[in-house]
């Protein structure tokens, strides 16, 4: 029976099924197409279409393109090491920079110039012998005693929680590796990726789709790095760096006790803060609190309170988004829509002016944005005394042109973010922005009862405002709170997988849509019941005690 294509402008008929590589095997010489979405599905190269199908190529400038390119990447990296070290193991993470690390396991090992030098050789070699990139497919019975024989003890601890009975490994000459994600045809598609070294270890960059298909600049972040080690210390000090490490906490520890041990970081955490703002109380006049979108800032606002209010200090929460400027006067962003993400989205003149004459011991009136009518209305009237700092929350609360008239010592800077260093397996790293997606899929539809669709429809613009605005305010500030919970997607799995499972085959989502549930088939479900009503998660899944979550 023959079928349709409609691809790259033009539409063919066709007879017998036919490879999607062989439709543009000689349009694309340089291997720019790495991947294809066949009516809004991602398909390898190598997919073999019989049916009516749009197409549509996909370069590294579309974000599904550069997952494919990337798990493509991590493959060679991996062949290439096997190859010089096979002795010494590895763990790969995601890093600075939007950088992939790599992280030496085996103790008395680091990385070094040679080592780079030789290790980037290697992989040029791998992907100049343009090797097929294949499947191999094994029962799960088989792929444990491959792991087995591999040595690949992080695989196989994995293994149990797969829901299929089969493993679709890849193979490229005689590497075999499983990479949990699309990959392209052959080794000779890494066109363009650089390694440098980050002591102890390396990093890995590649092309990113937010930078129009270009490895963005290298930019240090010190900060960050830090609270990603300090992430997969205490991951591997409590058993849960890995999906398979938090399964094994649930089931053996039991979910109460899995709970508590996740929640006490929390308040760890907090108290370290309270002591720190304690100590300089003199000084400090604002604590500004600002990270990505569903970060937890709102409950994480509120447990900071509660925990100052413990230690004699009376703060006065404020929100920026009773700044914003009129509908009306709102910028509009590339695509011609409302730009709510931009700091101009803000009267940043009135704020200014509030904060300074609290500061100064004024009495204001401040703005409260009522978002039916679309502009501010008078709101709270307040003066504040001695020992009463303002936390201002916001995702641009840390940006200095908001408080450019405040002195530094003044201000204490709060990043939060959740800072996961988990993976599947010591290969394939599980993404933080994937997980914060998943928070605030269910958190729209738990308040606002938004779709998952609706909800990604919004987010290339919130992540478009995330790298503009907020990341590199991490920097320079004075505690980053990492609002991460080892157990969260063990109870987000039973919210979220019901509402990804409604967006049908043929919406632009459900590339988006399965790659999400992909990630949280490997999770075991856990009750929430435990889950403690002042819980960071509770600002998403709901049962939250504080009443503006």
């Amino acid at each position: 029976m023959s079928f349709k294509l409609k691809y790259l402008g033009q539409e063919r008929t066709f007879e017998t099924k036919v490879r999607l590589l062989d439709l543009i095997k000689d349009q694309d010489p340089n291997h720019e197409y790495i991947c294809a979405r066949v009516n809004n599905r991602v398909r390898e190269l190598n997919f073999e279409i019989y049916f009516d199908a749009e197409i549509d190529f996909l370069t590294v400038k579309d974000p599904d393109a550069v997952r494919v390119y990337e798990a493509t990447l991590r493959f060679i990296f991996s062949m290439a090491w096997n190859r010089i070290y096979p002795e010494l193991k590895f763990r790969l993470a995601y890093n600075v920079s939007r950088c992939i690390s790599v992280h030496i396991l085996t103790k008395g090992h680091h990385a070094d110039k040679a080592m780079m030098d030789k290790v980037k050789a290697e992989m040029d070699k791998i992907i100049k012998e343009d090797l097929p990139i294949t499947r191999l497919v094994m029962s799960n019975a088989e792929a444990a005693e491959f792991y087995k024989e591999k040595g690949f003890d992080d695989k196989l601890a994995i293994l149990p929680f797969r829901p299929e009975k089969t493993v679709h490994l890849n193979k490229a000459g005689e590497y075999i590796d499983y990479m949990y994600q699309h990959m392209a045809p052959s080794t000779a598609y890494i066109t363009d990726y650089e390694i440098k070294l980050y002591n102890p270890g390396l990093l890995i960059r590649y092309p990113r789709a937010e930078e129009g298909g270009k490895i963005p600049e290298y930019e240090d972040s010190p900060t960050f790095a830090r609270t990603l080690y300090d992430a997969h210390h205490w991951g591997r000090i409590v058993g849960a760096a890995s999906v398979a490490g938090i399964n094994s906490q649930i089931q053996d520890l039991g979910t109460i006790e899995f709970i508590n041990l996740c929640e006490a970081k929390h308040n760890r955490m907090l108290c370290e803060l309270g002591q720190m703002i304690e100590n300089d109380i003199d000084n400090i006049r604002l604590i500004c609190i600002a990270g990505p979108s569903s970060s937890g800032k709102t409950t994480f606002a509120n447990r900071l309170r509660i925990e100052l209010l413990s230690r004699g200090i009376h703060p006065i929460r404020i929100s920026l988004d009773d700044y914003y400027k009129p509908k009306g006067e709102t910028p509009l962003d590339e695509d011609g829509k409302p730009d709510y993400e931009t700091i101009n989205a803000l009267d940043i003149e009135h704020f200014a002016s509030d904060m300074v004459a609290l500061i100064n011991g004024e009495t204001v009136t401040l703005p409260r944005f009522d978002f039916q009518l679309g502009h501010a209305v008078p709101g709270r009237t307040l003066s504040i005394g001695e020992h009463e700092p303002l936390i201002i929350e916001g995702i641009h609360a840390l940006n200095e042109i908001l408080t450019r008239d405040i002195p530094k010592n003044a201000k204490f800077k709060i990043f939060i973010a959740p800072q996961s260093q988990m993976n599947l397996d010591d290969h394939n790293p599980v993404s933080l922005t994937d997980l914060r997606l998943i928070r605030r899929i269910v958190r729209d539809h738990k308040y606002r009862n938004s779709s998952a669709e609706e909800t990604m429809s919004m987010w290339p613009s919130v992540r478009r405002g995330e790298f503009k605005w907020i990341y590199k305010t991490q920097e320079g500030c004075d505690y980053v709170y990492n609002s991460y919970l080892p157990y969260e997607l063990p109870v987000m799995k039973k919210y979220a997988l019901p509402l990804l499972m409604k967006i049908e085959r043929d919406s632009e989502f459900y590339p988006t849509a399965s790659r999400l549930k992909h990630m949280l088939k490997f999770f075991v479900d856990m009750d929430d019941q435990w889950i403690p009503s002042n819980s960071l998660i509770r600002e998403f899944i709901g049962g939250s005690c504080y009443k503006d979550v």
